[in-house]
């Protein structure tokens, strides 16, 4: 027997590896785990329940926010290269079951950036209580653990608990409301539609892993491409074919891409407005981070130095993802933006401009995957575009959900018919909404629109250079169409607030600017106008990002 393969060496291989490479590498999951566990304590001890939960997750957030920018520093070690990339590096953590590279970085990131406004806007907000407080921030910093290794999932494995991790806390969160119908509705149909997503997920994933013989993603891959070299076995196209679309099926599930959209609206409607605002957009960067994953991990072995010709045996895989997932955009823009134009209730008109937004970002990452056979560079560039427009999202969606969260406490009404005559009373209020929904559309000079002119123009490069060009070509066509269509339901919002009269019912007055709620608000608004303008530096992080499809 080979020394260098007994148990022992193997034990001790396996034990060097985590600890100094791998749990260096997952300390901002660590400080998020860390926190879930103090917040658990402050509802057992007595004394701990005079702290204030929110403030405690508050500083667990921070600690990971310092670790994930320490982790980016170390990736990259601050050194720039021609072209404006940054240096990038791979490293597989726990023995290849997650990955840590830019895209890691970047996401991570964002969530915990993210998690910082959040867990303010819930304090200005009011929901949670003080009593509810430790419960609820644990279920978001439990579904935020999930969704860090969503966009680090290296192997089939992880990528059907991490989903899990992700979507069981949240449907907690969607119950949050005690007490009321529409919430434990929306709670109720969240689960069940989520549970019959994983088991069809999981079906997937056990027919690829079957047939490919290994979970671990570079590898198989390595194995697709092999397949397509050689003459495959009788049943084993259509059992990759079948296990790809229900893989597909969970993905979608967690985008709220048609037809698996279902949940959205209903559970936006019925949960509290804080809970929407991180189901929009925590779980959305998570779930576009794990379709990049995926996408790039079956169709594009570049992590381990391809040769031409295993890319060129992986052209039909990067066919059937293209297609998929420019099949899922059209379709998800397109009935998102329809149906959001009927809506009377605020969230639920937020719930598919949700659906929408998915819908291009999807349109991004078809363009990245299908100029990945062909030009590498510009593959980086569309899955920077992608990023650049998750960054861009988390304050364009953040705020859009804050002041239907602030109007709700100060006008007790989430219909669009109860903002009636607020230019009246509150100007500066309906010019920061105005700000959020026009840069929403992506008209200039708003954050919005750079983000879809960045995914635009993409999907003009995969026309040039890709083999996708008709694909391509409706995806452009589509997504232009779909911005003039939400055009009319997001001014509508406006019209009502401006032009209408108020309703004679109407006893409060919503908050002023210069107030605490009118501060947050402005801290939310202010990066969508100024990335509209001064957007080079985030860019420049997002191409950071696109340097993992290398």
């Amino acid at each position: 027997m080979n020394p260098d393969h007994n148990l022992g060496s193997l034990l001790s291989a396996t034990l060097h590896d985590t600890l100094a490479v791998s749990l260096p590498l997952f300390r901002p999951e660590l400080a998020l785990a860390g926190t879930i566990v103090l917040l658990l304590l402050c509802r057992m001890i007595p004394v701990a329940r005079l702290l204030d939960s929110a403030f405690v997750a508050l500083g667990g957030v921070l600690f990971a926010l310092f670790f994930a920018m320490d982790d980016a520093r170390t990736l990259h070690n601050g050194a720039w290269v021609a072209g404006g990339d940054l240096l990038a590096g791979r490293h597989e953590l726990f023995g290849g079951l997650l990955a840590f590279d830019s895209l890691t970085a970047y996401i991570r990131l964002l969530l915990a950036g993210f998690l910082v406004l959040f867990i303010l806007f819930t304090k200005v907000s009011g929901i949670p209580d003080r009593e509810d407080g430790a419960d609820f921030y644990t279920l978001v910093l439990g579904a935020t653990l999930g969704m860090c290794l969503m966009a680090s999932a290296n192997h089939l494995l992880m990528v059907f608990m991490a989903v899990e991790m992700a979507s069981v806390p949240s449907y907690a969160l969607a119950g949050l409301l005690k007490g009321r119908k529409a919430s434990s509705e929306a709670a109720l149909k969240y689960a069940v539609y989520g549970a019959g997503a994983a088991g069809i997920m999981l079906y997937g994933l056990s027919l690829l892993a079957g047939v490919l013989g290994t979970c671990h993603l570079p590898t198989m891959a390595r194995q697709l491409s092999a397949l397509e070299v050689g003459l495959m076995p009788g049943g084993t196209a259509m059992a990759l074919a079948i296990g790809g679309l229900m893989m597909t099926a969970g993905l979608a599930f967690k985008l709220s891409a048609v037809p698996f959209h279902f949940w959205c609206p209903d559970v936006f409607a019925g949960a509290a407005a804080e809970v929407g605002a991180f189901l929009s957009v925590a779980s959305k960067a998570a779930a576009v981070a794990l379709l990049l994953r995926v996408a790039f991990g079956l169709g594009v072995p570049g992590f381990s130095a391809p040769h031409a010709a295993e890319l060129a045996a992986l052209g039909e895989t990067r066919h059937f993802i293209v297609g998929i997932v420019a099949l899922l955009a059209v379709l998800t823009c397109t009935l998102g933006n329809l149906a959001a134009y009927g809506q009377t209730n605020m969230k639920r008109l937020l719930a598919y401009s949700t659906i929408a937004h998915a819908g291009y970002l999807m349109m991004g990452v078809a363009a990245a995957v299908a100029l990945a056979g062909r030009d590498a560079s510009a593959s980086r560039s569309a899955v920077a575009a992608v990023c650049f427009y998750l960054g861009t999202y988390v304050f364009m969606n953040l705020a859009a959900f804050a002041i239907v969260a602030l109007l709700r406490n100060a006008l007790r009404s989430e219909e669009i018919a109860s903002y009636a005559g607020l230019i009246r009373t509150n100007p500066g209020l309906v010019v920061a909404t105005g700000v959020v929904l026009v840069s929403l559309i992506g008209l200039p000079p708003l954050a919005g629109f750079v983000s879809k002119f960045l995914v635009f123009s993409s999907i003009v490069e995969a026309i040039t250079l890709s083999a996708e060009r008709p694909l391509m070509l409706v995806l452009l066509v589509i997504g232009g169409l779909n911005t003039v269509i939400s055009l009319f339901y997001y001014l509508r919002v406006l019209k009502v607030m401006t032009f209408d009269p108020p309703p004679a019912e109407r006893t409060a007055e919503a908050f002023p600017l210069v107030s605490i709620p009118g501060a947050l608000i402005t801290a939310l608004v202010v990066p969508v106008v100024s990335l509209g303008i001064f957007w080079s530096g985030l860019y420049a992080f997002a191409r950071f990002a696109g340097a993992f499809a290398s």
